[in-house]
């Protein structure tokens, strides 16, 4: 198979040598053949060293998206092994589980290609091109190594447009489906995987969601801010919190959220507000000059939705962290724990928990940690890849 050389400028090729998959368009230096968009080629640093080979597209900012060291072809063969082997990863730190993130795009070597496995259904997400033309054999290989129900693509992502792509969504193969029953550690969510987030559900905190859950036994009140669904409410409520009170802005949101309570027997121990988590923590913390605030939850979970979608944001996201820390320490008893999660790339842990810690002092707070917090195994981290790490949380008791 002969293929067409990306030569890479002197001094670009460390980063990818340890393992990062995107070759940008700045650090090439030369193609050695036209080529055309979504094809295959090998890339190469300025002596002709082989790094790997990728699918090329001159309209994206990353030019080439690496899928191996070697040369390979990207056919069934290949994906069926790749998405194999993404399986086998999930069977092994997640056994028993029957929804989950099958393929994590970077952290399965399959940059472009998300799929979401929830029960018997699977969903689809693509952003590149060249997983784009191989849509077909993607779909095939899932067909042969899960057998499943239907397929559904949800790549409406604005990340499509960077490639030259379009949204694409709607049922790809099987039975058309409707709303569905989503089992996360034995508790049922009702979910319309056409219309969710992201491909239907957030899968991520699937792991946290058991072990925040397990802090919350004979806690006696309980407050999760940005509740969404309700997975830390409804995990909390199952483990013997006496009161959850779950708050998030959108009516949707609770109204899903109070139908996945009844359908698990939990409603009489889960209350779903909808609110502006920042507004409401601000009324029940604005007190006058003499007074204090009456502290009352064992339990603050706080799992907002990212602050920052780019680095030049990220001094506005920090202030909103702080903020809702502020607010949400001067409700927690002493004794009682802060469970808390930031899910912004650009904002690291040691960066959260510099604003966790500013908050604590400006409150004349003692924390303890006594849990970190990280994304499901499903969507692995690979530390050469720093994208592939984003979810990051801490535990803390207030001691003092």
């Amino acid at each position: 198979m002969s293929l067409v050389s990306v030569l890479l400028k002197p001094g670009e090729a460390d980063r990818i040598v340890a393992g990062h998959p995107w070759i940008y368009s700045n650090s090439v230096l030369r193609l050695t053949a036209p080529v055309t968009d979504g094809d295959l080629v090998q890339v190469k640093d300025h002596r002709q060293r082989l790094l790997g080979t990728g699918f090329y597209n001159s309209r994206s900012k990353i030019v080439v998206r690496l899928l191996d060291r070697d040369r390979i072809e990207p056919n069934h063969s290949f994906f069926r092994q790749r998405i194999g082997a993404a399986l086998a990863h999930r069977q092994r730190w997640m056994p028993g589980t029957t929804s989950y993130r099958l393929v994590n795009a970077e952290s399965d070597f399959l940059s472009g290609l998300i799929v979401d496995r929830y029960d018997d259904v699977l969903v689809i997400q693509i952003s590149s091109l060249g997983m784009e033309l191989r849509k077909s054999t993607i779909v095939e290989v899932l067909k042969d190594l899960l057998d499943p129900r239907a397929i559904l693509e949800r790549s409406d992502t604005a990340s499509r447009k960077f490639d030259g792509l379009a949204e694409a969504q709607g049922l790809i193969w099987g039975e058309p489906v409707g709303e569905i029953e989503v089992d996360l550690n034995g508790i049922r969510f009702l979910t319309n995987l056409a219309e969710g987030h992201k491909t239907g559900m957030y899968l991520d905190q699937q792991a946290n969601y058991a072990a925040v859950g397990d802090l919350a036994k004979g806690a006696h009140e309980v407050l999760d801010c940005f509740s969404f669904a309700g997975g830390f409410a409804l995990h909390a409520a199952r483990a013997g919190a006496k009161r959850v009170h779950a708050l998030d802005q959108s009516a949707d949101a609770v109204a899903a959220a109070q139908r996945n309570a009844a359908a698990n027997g939990l409603a009489d121990r889960v209350e779903f507000e909808t609110a502006n988590v920042f507004d409401w923590l601000k009324a029940r913390t604005a007190v006058g000059p003499s007074e204090k605030v009456i502290p009352r939850y064992d339990l603050i979970i706080l799992d907002p939705p990212s602050f920052t979608r780019n680095r030049s944001s990220v001094p506005d996201a920090l202030r909103g962290y702080k903020e809702i820390h502020l607010r949400a320490l001067r409700l927690l008893k002493p004794g009682g724990l802060l469970s808390t999660f930031c899910c912004s790339h650009h904002v690291d842990r040691v960066l959260f928990e510099d604003v966790i810690l500013a908050a604590a002092i400006d409150t004349r707070v003692i924390l303890r940690r006594v849990a970190s917090h990280s994304q499901s195994p499903d969507h692995p981290v690979v530390p050469s890849i720093p994208e592939t790490e984003y979810l990051k949380g801490f535990t803390y008791e207030r001691v003092a």
